[in-house]
């Protein structure tokens, strides 16, 4: 009998022996899989925020930024400056104006290669951004009010 007692105990895993403390013999699974230590931390940041900081009529300082801009969309005009970035910003006190001018391409260039599949007699404009000093750089008089 003792034979086949302790038979069955060692078949039968986790099973306490009378002379055994429990702990020693049961065991615990995890309840749950550990995750992965990495955070992807991509996504959550804000964005950029392109565009007008200073519209058509708005009177700025030199320095101020008139427009930021991913891709080339308004170009620089009268004293304006282009940044490497593409932001644009004035280079000199005076009043923002916004003006669509005609743009031709060059032939054979790499522009007029991408403009090439347009329609025939479809004109292009392009966005410039201007800044009128408020100074005048020169004074005209007629020379009949002299």
């Amino acid at each position: 009998m003792a034979a086949l007692m302790s038979l069955l105990l060692k078949s039968r895993p986790g099973t306490l022996l009378p002379c055994q403390p429990f702990w020693v013999v049961s065991r615990r699974d995890a309840s749950k899989k550990s995750g992965g230590s990495c955070k992807n931390k991509g996504g959550k940041s804000p964005g950029r925020r392109y565009g007008f900081k200073h519209v058509d009529g708005n009177f700025v300082h030199a320095g101020n930024i008139l427009a930021t801009q991913g891709a080339m969309r308004w170009y620089p005009g009268a004293h304006v400056g282009i940044g490497t970035n593409k932001t644009l910003y004035a280079l000199e006190d005076g009043i923002v104006r916004f003006t669509k001018e005609v743009y031709v391409p060059l032939p054979r260039s790499q522009e007029a290669l991408s403009v090439c599949k347009l329609p025939k007699g479809a004109v292009l404009y392009k966005t410039f951004v201007n800044v009128f000093p408020t100074k005048q750089e020169g004074a005209f008089t007629l020379v009949g009010m002299v």
